[in-house]
């Protein structure tokens, strides 16, 4: 009996361990490889220590995000309960005892914080802007109509930031901060987007800010937005620290790959009714993986290889 009572208890323990770990969203952390985005494009991705403080620092920004999605969903637990996927996460559907929730997104956060000082103070503030940011969010902003996909589009920034003060940084062009703001714009307003078809009638009980949206606006917006993120990327290629660039504009070379997973995305969102979660999409599309795999590629080609090849001609 008692053998059968501690099985019991085990099986439990891992049905909340195993609840916690999907609220903390580990599929959308990807969001936070944008961390990398100082050691790639300012010539330090093959320097071990840069690279060591950026992985360390990648790590701590995935729990302070996965605490923060905690944080979303206990203060969306009814919302959530009404929508059509949401409602079986491990808050809502009651898998995740709330007291544990709560817990965990007091004690992860205060870890991450310490540990950021740790590696740089500046890091640590970056860190902290961000955590104040997502909680206001959480709370507010997510409420407030444009200014939530504004506040999310910050936290793209924040995320590039991190990278870029844990790490003494020569050449990192601020054209990057434009062309992370504008790009992570195109991908949330996309996912409102779908969003917003998906719910169709109940959009107001699943995110507030849903019914004061609508498919024209949000196709208006997402045309802007393509546009201005298109021409940003082109000033970046151009302007871009002709140092790591062998004194070229190579980097033009990349414009073709960022075109045909914009549009791809786009033909995602609009013929394929894909696209309400950036994430998901990200890890299932293989034209697109493939795009961004032979844009890294290249861009890694031309800060890395072309400097040492013109240097031996």
């Amino acid at each position: 009996m008692t053998g059968l009572i501690g099985l019991i208890d085990v099986e439990i323990i891992l049905e909340a361990l195993t609840g916690l770990i999907k609220t903390m969203r580990p599929k959308q952390w990807t969001k936070n490889a944008f961390i990398f985005a100082g050691i790639v494009f300012d010539g330090q991705l093959f320097v071990a220590e840069s690279f060591l403080r950026v992985l360390i620092s990648f790590i701590l920004l995935c729990l302070l995000s996965g605490s923060v999605y905690i944080i979303n969903d206990l203060a969306d637990i009814e919302r959530d309960r009404a929508h059509p996927t949401k409602r079986n996460r491990p808050i809502p559907s009651g898998k995740l005892p709330i007291p544990l929730a709560i817990t965990a997104a007091i004690i992860i956060p205060t870890f991450v914080i310490i540990a950021s000082i740790a590696l740089r103070w500046q890091f640590a503030v970056v860190l902290g802007m961000y955590l104040v940011l997502q909680l206001f969010y959480s709370f507010l902003l997510k409420h407030i109509v444009i200014i939530d996909v504004l506040a999310v589009t910050t936290g793209f920034v924040l995320r590039v930031a991190a990278g870029v003060v844990v790490i003494q940084v020569a050449a990192f062009s601020p054209w990057l901060y434009a062309c992370t703001a504008l790009l992570s714009l195109f991908l949330i307003v996309g996912k409102r987007r779908q969003e917003l078809l998906l719910v169709a009638e109940k959009a107001g009980t699943t995110r507030v800010t849903l019914e004061h949206y609508n498919l024209p606006l949000l196709d208006d917006m997402l045309r802007i937005v393509i546009t201005g993120t298109i021409f940003c990327y082109l000033l970046y290629a151009i302007e871009a620290p002709s140092v790591l660039l062998a004194g070229t504009n190579l980097a033009l070379l990349t414009v073709p790959f960022v075109l045909y997973g914009m549009f791809r995305y786009l033909y995602l969102i609009h013929v394929k009714g894909e696209g309400s979660a950036p994430d998901e999409v990200l890890l299932k599309d293989r034209p697109l993986q493939i795009a961004i795999l032979l844009w890294g590629l290249t861009f890694v080609l031309i800060l890395y290889v072309a400097p040492q090849v013109f240097e031996t001609l």
